[in-house]
């Protein structure tokens, strides 16, 4: 009688299923690609950079089509061109023109007040294209008395109508 072990050299059938450890590092893979892309664009596109007229022009070339903030003081009143407003902006003696295409300021951008402007410099450079205007409140601040007296006259104002 034969008492060797029989060795099976035949290899093992091939497997109809791909691996499927494979497959979900695979997505797994691809999921926190897309995630990461997403929160890269997400950061990038929230941050927009803050310049002074001023330093705006000086770096209008480096700036380039790249959207930013802009700050500076109304110069004149706005002008209707073109369904545009157009006015200027100065900082430390530099003047930007200014375009704007957007909602309508609010009663507060005049000349002579600080605004912040967001757009970008137009393809030739020649002006700032902004379709959203920040218009900052003065820096006037009045004592209590002020401030109560100016409440009194409202009331009283408003009990007269």
């Amino acid at each position: 009688m034969e008492l060797t072990p029989r060795v099976d050299t035949a290899p093992p059938p091939p497997s109809r299923r791909p691996p499927r450890r494979w497959i979900a590092g695979a997505v797994v893979g691809v999921v926190v690609l897309v995630l990461g892309f997403l929160v890269y664009k997400g950061l990038s596109e929230a941050t927009l950079y803050f310049r002074n007229a001023d330093e705006a022009l000086a770096e209008r070339d480096e700036l380039g089509s790249r959207r930013f903030r802009l700050q500076g003081t109304v110069v004149d009143d706005p002008v209707d061109q073109d369904g545009a407003l157009v006015f200027e902006v100065s900082y430390n003696d530099a003047l930007v023109e200014v375009h704007h295409t957007g909602d309508a300021p609010g009663e507060m951008f005049k000349p002579g007040n600080p605004a912040v402007l967001e757009g970008r410099w137009d393809q030739s450079g020649a002006f700032f294209a902004s379709d959203k205007i920040l218009v900052k409140h003065d820096e006037t601040y009045e004592s209590e008395d002020d401030y109560q007296e100016r409440m009194k006259e409202a009331d009283e104002g408003a009990l007269a109508s």
